[in-house]
């Protein structure tokens, strides 16, 4: 089972676990406490995110800065959201005419794990 964040294109959020989701499928499920698992459609995210806990980190100021001098696996990227957010991370999967990418976060405190972007809720990806 992973944890999850789900985050909506209407800006709701789903939080919970999956242990059905897959890039290149466009349905998946999510279980939040105990309850029945709910179905989910990739095209009504804005992004999925694979956190190390539920609560998160309040504590935890968010930095798009890479550490200096550590080496970063794939490729480096800025995903600008339709919403404004800004993520900036690494991919290996990146191609403009799939669904989605995953990313991982520039900050290696980060809650995320990893994130899946939805392509329909970006407005710009670009190479850093």
């Amino acid at each position: 089972m992973n944890q999850v964040v789900a985050r909506f294109l209407d800006g709701t959020t789903l939080k919970g676990q999956t242990s059905d989701f897959l890039p290149a499928k466009s349905l998946f499920h999510i279980t939040a406490n105990g309850d029945k698992p709910r179905e989910v459609k990739v095209p009504d995210l804005k992004a999925l995110y694979f956190v190390r806990n539920l609560e998160g980190d309040p504590d935890h100021h968010k930095t798009n800065d890479f550490p200096p001098f550590a080496p970063s696996p794939g490729r480096k990227v800025r995903v600008a959201f339709k919403d404004g957010e800004i993520l900036v991370g690494t991919t290996q999967g990146y191609q403009p005419d799939r669904p989605g990418f995953f990313l991982l976060p520039a900050d290696p405190r980060s809650n995320n794990e990893r994130c899946f972007v939805v392509m329909a809720s970006t407005q710009s990806v670009a190479f850093v």
